[in-house]
Formats: C-alpha cells, structure tokens, sequence
C-alpha cells in the first residue's frame, strides 16, 4: 500500500493525514478552539465554530484520525502523576491544569508518588496508561522522577512540570534561574554587599536552578559568594538556619528558598533581636497566599503557577492532538514582588 497522504493547510499534499493544528491554520483559530468545536463546548461563537468546520470541510478532515483516536482504546482523560509530599510548593501547578483541560474537552484524573525511583514511577505510570490515559503529566520535581521517565512507555505522550530543561521529556515550568537572579539583584541594588541564601532539599531540581541564580547574580557584581545553608522548603529548616545566620557578623541580606523558609527565619530572627528589615532584609520564593500578612509583609519572587499549568495542558495536548515530539522546555517568567521585609543596607 502506498503511504497516506493529506491536504495540508494551504492546500498543497503532504505526507500525512490532517491534524488539529492544520485545521486551526485554515480557520485561523488556535488549536484549543478547534478541539473545543470538535467537543462541542458552549463557549464558542457561531461564526467561529462555522469556520472551523469549513476549515475541516475543506482539509478532508475527520476526528477519527486525530492523534487522540490513534491509539485504540484512550480516553479524553489526561493522566496527571504528583508527588505526594508533606509541602506543596512543588505541587501548586495543579491549579492551572484541570480548568486548562476541561476547557479543551478533557478529564483529568490523578496518581500520588510516595516515592521517586525508576519501578515507583513505571509502576504508576502502566496504572494510569492501564486507565486509558490519552497522555500523562508528570509533577515531581526532583532528579530520581526525571531519571525514572527514561523507562516510561514510548507511545505514551508526557509532559513533565518543572522537570530538568536536559531531560528525556518536553517540560514546562517557572524560570527559577531568573527568579532567584531577581531576588539577589534587589538586595544588591538596595546597597548590600552580599546575600546569604537558604537553599531547597538538594535532590529538587527548583534547589540548584536557585542556587545558580542567586551566585551568578552575586559573580555579576563582584560580591562574595557565602557557603549557602541547607533547608528542606519548611519554616523549621528556616528557623534553624537563622539561629546560625544571627551569629554571622555584617550579615545584612538574605535569601530564603521559599516563603515558608523565610518565615521560619523571620522567628528566629525576632527572638534574637534582629530587626527585618532594619537590620537585615529578607526575600523568599513563591509569593503564597500568605506572603503579604506575614511579620514584616514578605518581599518575594512570584511564580504564576496557573500560567504554569496552563502552558503544560496546552503541551500535552498538542503533543496527544498533532504527534509532536519534540522536546520543548517552556519556561513561564516570574515576577519580583517588593514588600516591607527589605529596605536600604544600613550605614
């Protein structure tokens, strides 16, 4: 038999059938549109769904051969595997995945980690394939998931969140190198001379990236580059790093990992006498829901995780409704949020 062809677009053959994404060409729509016409969501204008199912017309386009139908059996439910820990920070893009999903027509049904090794994930990952999944994301950002995906079913499209810009996936995610590098130069531009930092559990790849930021941030300047402590994202890891941090002389600048991190330091340093900002000033990391009533309000990067969300759905489905391969890292930028928890280094 001779192999399939397709009207492309613009017209012209090409070499495979119609998809999604040449129909959303032709009606100039984006792609969630025309996957909304095709599930017959309400929110789509007459005018606009009549050009969509010319665009289909004339393409010779069927929904029996979009991407979503080529693997017998799958469902339109997207297959969403986190990691179940104790702080959510990592987890937070859920937010912006099942409203993103329901509005291009599909479920979505989620799988908890307890553990992050290469025969945890597969073992997760056959159970929601089992489920008829019509493509999986993946939220556990630390090193052992994005080693374990190497195993993951070839035929299964994944988009990783967070996950390792060199992984073996295509990713979406906040660009945390950017964010710390904005919370270092803040503090150096308010006069400090260096900024100590409270980093993340080591095994999170979110750790190293803010880690790089804050040093390539200090290196840029010309400023000394302290050893950073350890933490583990929970306010205690911050109180008792601060309890070291109260003892270090000409401290004035810190870093927290994240906002609970820093709340835990804004304790320790209360009890000691220290005053934030006056005497030291400290930034976090996340912008939670708290931040702003905290004991000074806090200073922070921002992470739009509903962009974050977003950005993976549209990934996915992409990669479900067009066969895409590729593997793309898409980084969503965060945002400095200036507060009372830092102010001009003293004299």
């Amino acid at each position: 038999m001779g192999r399939s062809r397709k009207r492309g677009a613009d017209g012209g053959e090409g070499t495979r059938p119609p998809t999604i994404v040449d129909v959303a060409a032709r009606a100039q729509v984006s792609y969630q549109t025309v996957s909304r016409v095709l599930n017959e969501h309400p929110s789509v204008r007459p005018t606009t769904r009549q050009a969509v199912l010319d665009a289909m017309a004339g393409l010779g386009y069927r929904p029996s051969n979009a991407a979503r139908t080529l693997v017998t059996g799958r469902s339109r439910t997207l297959g969403v595997l986190a990691l179940d820990v104790a702080d959510s920070d990592g987890l937070t893009p859920l937010y912006g995945i099942e409203r993103s999903a329901r509005e291009l027509g599909y479920f979505v049904g989620i799988g908890n980690l307890t553990s992050v090794d290469r025969a945890s994930v597969r073992a997760a990952v056959d159970h929601l394939a089992e489920q008829s999944v019509a493509g999986l994301l993946v939220i556990a950002p630390i090193d052992a998931a994005d080693d374990a995906l190497v195993t993951a079913p070839s035929d299964l499209p994944i988009v990783a969140v967070e996950g390792s810009r060199s992984g073996v996936v295509a990713s979406a995610g906040v660009d945390q190198v950017a964010g710390a590098r904005l919370a270092t130069e803040h503090l150096l531009a308010l006069g400090h001379d260096t900024v100590f930092h409270i980093r993340g559990p080591s095994e999170w790849m979110q750790t190293q990236d803010r880690v790089n930021g804050w040093r390539s941030a200090l290196e840029a300047a010309g400023a000394d580059v302290p050893m950073p402590l350890a933490g583990d994202w929970t306010a205690k890891s911050g109180y008792e790093a601060g309890q070291v941090l109260s003892r270090v002389s000409g401290l004035t600048a810190v870093f927290a990992g994240n906002d609970q991190t820093a709340l835990g330091l804004l304790l320790a340093f209360s009890e000691r006498g220290i005053r934030v900002p006056e005497d030291v000033s400290v930034v976090g990391f996340d912008d939670g829901a708290d931040a702003p009533f905290y004991n000074p309000p806090l200073t922070t990067v921002r992470q739009d995780f509903r962009a974050v969300g977003r950005t993976a759905i549209s990934m996915l489905v992409n990669r479900i409704e067009d066969g895409a391969r590729d593997l793309d890292h898409d980084l969503v930028e965060p945002e400095l949020v200036v507060r009372q928890s830092t102010a001009s280094a003293r004299a």
